[in-house]
């Protein structure tokens, strides 16, 4: 757990049947990342029930996450600096391999450590306003919540490295289909064409069977980094786990005696 204090103020849970929504509060701010507010977030997940299974973290007002707030920026020596960004690896890294799927939805400004928040997230849905951006090298400074790791699997590391060097913003469709997010929506009337559409996805995901969500989220990403005979071995265990649950057992079951859950285009 954070030694920072959490500012639960700035952090929203809206329990919903199985889902969760879990919304950054500080829209004034462009619901920008402090210290409190990851410390926070990491109470939020840490806290969710145990009904919970998938959530959805949003941001309130017109950006989803605008980065780092520069104004807690301090002086920090070297080891110092090493221990703050490991304590945001270590929050990020507890919604991508924790108990559920995390679908953000994204709005407005990805910024810097609201892009390493994004793409610590499981899917991301973004809209016609999303619009990402890596300002770190303008400003003298690097990423270090996950950035250097997470980002480059999505989009490739000589784009990360270009967002870095010259400051390039992405937004629009081409977004998607360069790998920040898998869907784009119209924001709609509402603006929150995205969050329905992450709402839609998390109650869909929440349906499956948790062995199998589980599988997927921590079996997926490390089989992609295994040898692909280490990856066979890996697979074969996780196959062979999620299959032996009772709830497996059932809905195959159901299948062959009435042909539920059929494949739907």
């Amino acid at each position: 757990m954070s030694s920072v204090v959490p500012s639960l103020s700035e952090i929203s849970v809206d329990i919903q049947d199985d889902i969760a929504i879990v919304r950054l509060m500080r829209g004034k701010k462009r619901n920008a990342l402090s210290d409190g507010l990851m410390a926070a977030l990491e109470h939020a997940f840490e806290n969710l029930p145990s009904s919970v299974k998938a959530a959805v973290i949003d941001g309130e007002g017109d950006h989803f996450c605008a980065g780092l707030d520069l104004s807690e920026i301090k002086e920090r020596d070297a080891v110092q600096g090493v221990h703050h960004s490991r304590s945001w690896h270590r929050i990020l890294t507890n919604i991508e391999f924790g108990r559920i799927p995390v679908i953000a939805a994204l709005h407005g400004a990805v910024v810097g450590g609201g892009l390493e928040l994004a793409t610590s997230c499981h899917i991301r849905v973004m809209d016609e306003t999303t619009f990402y951006a890596l300002p770190e090298g303008s400003r003298g400074i690097f990423v270090g919540g996950g950035g250097s790791v997470r980002v480059p699997k999505l989009i490739g590391a000589h784009r990360m490295m270009d967002m870095m060097l010259t400051g390039r913003v992405y937004k629009g469709a081409e977004c998607a289909q360069l790998g920040f997010a898998q869907y784009f929506e119209s924001a709609g009337a509402d603006k929150k064409g995205a969050l329905n559409k992450a709402i839609e996805l998390a109650k869909r995901i929440a349906q499956n069977e948790p062995m199998t969500n589980y599988a997927l989220m921590h079996g997926l990403p490390r089989i992609a980094e295994q040898p692909a005979d280490h990856g066979f071995f890996t697979e074969a265990l996780l196959a062979s786990v999620a299959q032996s649950a009772p709830e497996a057992k059932a809905r195959i079951k159901a299948f062959l005696e009435h042909g539920k859950d059929k494949v739907k285009a």
